[in-house]
């Protein structure tokens, strides 16, 4: 395990501590919600986990460096940036993912397209932010997200 999950994991303790001890019945209540949240997220988890198994299973590395590795150049960042965009998965599962992805060979670039446009735009949504912010508005915020998420993936790449 590494000095960062150890100092997460003892921060998240801690503090759960403090909270029982200031209220018994807070803490409890927030670890039933917690548990539910989990339970709730949990076939969704496993699917992704199965799914990407599968993914890095199938596709050797090579096929990975080759579509998404930096010789890939900017279209294989617009291809992943765009399969972050459709997608929708917790930002929890797609941080080791990319991480997988690069351990494979893919870029910077590819991987921080992936989590850029995952977070930044919201396909799966649109139909509802059309609906409560108008056509024009909804459109022109996931657009110009889109070319805000490839610039910052590739600035990530010339840095890292």
């Amino acid at each position: 395990m590494s000095i960062t999950a150890i100092a997460i994991n003892s921060f998240a303790i801690i503090g759960f501590i403090i909270s029982f001890i200031k209220n018994k019945e807070k803490s409890t209540q927030a670890l039933k919600v917690a548990g539910k949240s989990f339970l709730k997220m949990l076939p969704m988890v496993l699917i992704i986990v199965i799914l990407v198994g599968l993914l890095l299973g199938f596709v050797p590395p090579e096929g990975i460096e080759k579509f998404f590795g930096a010789q890939s150049g900017i279209l294989g960042t617009l291809i992943i940036g765009g399969v972050g965009a459709i997608l929708h998965i917790p930002s929890l599962i797609a941080f080791p993912l990319a991480g997988s992805l690069v351990e494979s060979g893919a870029s910077v670039s590819s991987a921080a397209a992936f989590i850029t446009t995952l977070t930044m735009i919201g396909t799966v949504y649109l139909p509802v932010e059309i609906k409560i912010l108008g056509k024009k508005f909804a459109l022109l915020r996931n657009g110009l997200s889109f070319v805000v998420a490839i610039v910052i993936s590739l600035l990530m790449g010339l840095i890292l």
